[in-house]
């Protein structure tokens, strides 16, 4: 099965201190022991870092820390999937298209990854944000807590 994942569900499956780790662990470990294939947006991994460097945990996530979290558990790991200059103008026109605004179009870059990789699922823990987005990939959209992997 191809999921590709949020980058919420990534941080709380990196970090142990998260509320939401031990839900979120098990999609990463089935990455890691290639039962499913794991897809991640480009743009998720610029995301990715920036959450790491500025999570406030004590210690902090060093940027070289951060460097190799990625490297470890997202780049030998995760099929990439980057986005064309078209697939950017066409999250705009579905966004602008169906009035919505603003830093949600974060949310609709990654679900354009899942439409252009044919993800069989998108693992979030926005799902409510990710539907309203594309309601249409309401089927393909769960979340840790649903445990249905």
């Amino acid at each position: 099965m191809n999921i590709l994942f949020d980058t919420s569900v990534l941080v709380a499956a990196m970090i142990e201190s998260h509320p939401l780790h031990e839900l979120s662990l098990p999609y990463l470990q089935k990455v890691k022991n290639s039962t499913h294939t794991g897809l991640i947006s480009a743009h998720s991994i610029a995301e990715l870092y920036s959450i790491l460097t500025s999570l406030p945990v004590q210690p902090r996530i060093s940027p070289v820390l951060a460097r190799k979290l990625i490297e470890m558990n997202i780049l030998n790991l995760f099929e990439i999937i980057p986005l064309s200059v078209q697939d950017y103008i066409s999250v705009i026109e579905h966004l602008s298209d169906s009035g919505t605004s603003g830093g949600v179009i974060y949310d609709a870059l990654i679900l354009k990854a899942a439409l252009t990789s044919n993800a069989d699922k998108i693992l979030t823990l926005n799902k409510k944000d990710f539907y309203r987005i594309y309601p249409d990939l309401a089927d393909k959209i769960i979340s840790p807590s649903d445990r249905v992997l």
